[in-house]
């Protein structure tokens, strides 16, 4: 028979809702839409492959959900680096001092849970303040002593899905020297974040101390493709380069002063506040950042939208509501300072 996700699948319908209430599951929709896909992907699809690929990724998913779910409400940053990097490297020494000073302000980490940065990064902040989000490879990628036997730990088949943990489980993505995946993750988080697709989040490049690596990093992005017209000034409000690593800490701090976090509500971006602002602010923003609010579009001091009755734990949040242009995810950032400033 051919199924469809509306309730039109008659008995089929029924036996999924005595599935489910034998066996007790949360948002029962959620998990019938689920239960339907997979069986929709079974009437479909006869290559074996294909089904071992969703099977993967679904299971990959669901224990990523259900190692972080204990730890929603602390806020944590992504390390990325070479795992190639030596102990007594001062960029390595450099890492474990910069996890450390975030671990001591409640900040947990999620590493790949590999050798060189990977190491450094759970050593800093200790087993208790990590995560380690390890890929399956042939080499460079044993769990590291720090990591090794904590229940904080996920091997993963498939990049994109731990793609996904380091990047939907970030406050903020700290990136050190290092190689093909180091850039690799980088170029990821900055097009999500330019694009949309990832709320605003800090993305910090700590250098050597001489400035070797991101500075460099910097002068590409500045001439060939600034010069190109390839990206707009506003990028660069994308991410920040230091080689302090006090610093860094600072930056994602600042970042979530006032700012709490944010979603949108149809055409409207709600922002959400640790607290509240007043008239003057909110003239002052309209003022300064016009330009990202549509034309005609307002912005407003509100309370929890209808609609975010699926986050209740964030209802008792103050609110800024506006109509995003959608198009200046640089700006968005600066509008968000400006708000942390007041």
């Amino acid at each position: 028979m051919e199924l469809h996700f509306d309730r039109s699948n008659a008995e089929i319908d029924i036996l999924i809702d005595e599935l489910m209430g034998r066996v007790g599951v949360h948002h029962p929709e959620m998990i019938r839409q689920m239960i339907l896909g997979a069986l929709k992907s079974g009437q479909e699809n006869d290559y074996l492959a294909d089904q071992k690929f969703m099977r993967t990724t679904m299971k990959e998913m669901r224990f990523t959900n259900k190692v972080f779910a204990p730890y929603r409400n602390r806020r944590k940053v992504s390390i990325f680096g070479s795992a190639r990097t030596d102990s007594a490297e001062p960029i390595y020494q450099k890492c474990v001092s910069f996890s450390r000073m975030l671990a001591e302000r409640g900040y947990m980490v999620i590493t790949g849970g590999g050798p060189g940065i990977m190491l450094a990064g759970n050593q800093g902040a200790g087993a208790e303040n990590s995560f380690a989000v390890n890929i399956d490879l042939p080499f460079e990628q044993d769990m590291n002593p720090v990591m090794k036997g904590s229940d904080k730990v996920i091997n993963y088949k498939y990049f994109f899905n731990r793609k996904v943990a380091f990047v939907k489980e970030a406050d903020a993505v700290v990136l050190f020297p290092g190689g093909f995946g180091t850039l690799d993750e980088g170029m990821e988080v900055m097009t999500l974040i330019q694009t949309g697709k990832n709320p605003p989040i800090p993305l910090i490049m700590i250098d050597d101390d001489n400035g070797g690596y991101w500075d460099k990093f910097l002068d590409f992005v500045r001439d060939p493709l600034l010069k190109r017209g390839l990206i707009s000034g506003e990028d660069f409000s994308l991410f920040s380069i230091t080689s302090d690593p006090a610093e860094a800490v600072a930056l994602i701090d600042d970042f979530y002063r006032n700012y709490h976090s944010m979603r949108f509500v149809k055409d409207r971006l709600v922002i959400r506040l640790n607290r509240p602002l007043d008239s003057e602010h909110l003239r002052v923003l309209r003022d300064e950042f016009s330009a990202i609010i549509n034309p005609g579009g307002s912005l407003q001091l509100t309370s929890a939208l209808p609609e975010e009755i699926d986050q209740p734990d964030l209802d008792q949040l103050p609110r800024l509501t506006m109509e995003f242009n959608r198009r200046s995810y640089g700006l968005l950032k600066a509008f968000i300072r400006r708000i942390n400033s007041f």
